[in-house]
């Protein structure tokens, strides 16, 4: 579980990867990582970076090898991976890719209180965001297809399953924008009904207070 990692930052999981291939000081190592596109892969804060590498280092997981100074320039100390680390690493990715945790997007954060919107502004919403997801996607797609042809998929791959989850989820809004277009959503007039009135249903009403706690005091 990710609560007992020496360091369970995910930015701590890119650094392991990147320096799995040569060692790098830290400025190389934000160079390759932002080049590698890994700020779209996983929430990464930049300014965090020295802090982890520090608490990586302490914890065993990776080394300083060198220290060196160019010109007025900084020092910079070179750090490499350690056998604890690489095991870290390959622990890590069989827990990220074997383990589906449960996640909290956005966007499902929005759908779960999406009735406190009129239908009518939420559908406009809903084909907005279809809109923009559709957009997304083939900007996306352009620029796999640019370079698949030359990386392999292997290491395309985050990329792939990206533009699939976002096909899924233009799929289902564009079902759902249906049902709000033609009528057909269940309870569409309850809900319409709702906002011009302001007052909630009976039956969606008793369906809220199902979830009310009770003073027994």
């Amino acid at each position: 579980m990710p609560g007992r990692r020496k360091v369970g930052n995910l930015l701590a999981l890119a650094v392991l990867s990147t320096l799995w291939t040569r060692p790098m000081h830290r400025y190389e190592v934000a160079s390759v990582m932002r080049a590698r596109g890994k700020d779209q892969d996983m929430q990464i804060k930049w300014g965090s970076l020295y802090t982890v590498v520090d608490n990586m280092a302490r914890h065993g997981l990776v080394e300083a090898v060198e220290t060196s100074r160019q010109g007025a320039r900084p020092e910079r100390t070179t750090f490499r991976i350690t056998d604890e680390g690489r095991a870290e690493l390959l622990d890590w990715t069989r827990e990220l890719i074997a383990d589906p945790a449960s996640e909290n997007p956005r966007f499902a954060a929005g759908l779960s209180v999406l009735a406190v919107l009129p239908p009518d502004d939420a559908a406009a919403l809903l084909h907005g965001r279809l809109r923009q997801v559709e957009a997304d996607i083939a900007a996306r797609a352009a620029a796999f297809d640019a370079v698949a042809a030359e990386v392999p998929r292997l290491f395309l791959l985050e990329e792939d399953y990206r533009m699939a989850v976002m096909r899924a989820e233009a799929a289902w809004i564009a079902g759902l924008v249906a049902e709000l277009d033609s009528g057909g959503f269940p309870g569409l007039e309850a809900w319409r009904s709702w906002h011009v009135s302001g007052e909630l249903p009976a039956d969606l009403a008793e369906l809220a207070e199902r979830g009310a706690t009770t003073d027994h005091d």
